[in-house]
């Protein structure tokens, strides 16, 4: 089953519904299409920084390549390769340029497609009570709840002991 991580965008002067339909998902795994169409599969999701150092880097090995004459034979395959890493990498090629864009990492979510997983991530954000998209403060520690009254008829308890571990004196052994 596909996994999802959530980014949120920066906050903006608008509504809260209007918000969360810029939050992006984005899933990890093998993207074919980055390995088929990679320079295409980089402007689709306008990743400029990433097209320039791919490009550049294409251009850097095919040079090199050529001066040591062994471009013709080697250049596709290393053109492949490279097409490759692209395709395994693109889900952190995606979150690093979001997160660039100042977008926040809310956390995980795991839904058969794209739309069974957002509607998780909402029906979770919501049932947390959530009225901004900030993450919620942590709550802070509730001491345990008081003992029930004793009667006389119960059984006195064992006292609490300073003993931690498997030693049977306080002090541990000498």
């Amino acid at each position: 089953m596909p996994v999802y991580t959530v980014h949120e965008p920066p906050r903006r002067d608008d509504e809260i519904v209007a918000h969360t339909a810029r939050f992006q998902f984005v899933r990890d795994g093998f993207h074919w299409w980055a390995l088929l169409l990679t320079p295409f599969w980089m402007l689709r999701y306008r990743m400029w920084l990433e097209l320039i150092a791919y490009l550049g880097l294409i251009a850097a090995i095919t040079y090199g390549l050529n001066r040591l004459g062994i471009g013709d034979s080697a250049g596709p395959w290393v053109a492949l390769l490279l097409s490759l890493l692209v395709g395994l990498e693109a889900s952190s090629l995606r979150r690093w340029k979001l997160s660039r864009r100042g977008f926040e990492n809310l956390g995980v979510v795991v839904g058969e497609d794209l739309d069974i997983a957002e509607r998780r991530f909402f029906d979770g954000w919501v049932m947390q009570g959530r009225r901004s998209v900030t993450p919620a403060a942590p709550s802070p520690f509730e001491p345990p709840a008081a003992e029930p009254p004793r009667s006389a008829a119960d059984p006195p308890r064992a006292a609490p002991t300073d003993i931690v571990g498997l030693f049977p004196q306080p002090e541990g052994r000498a």
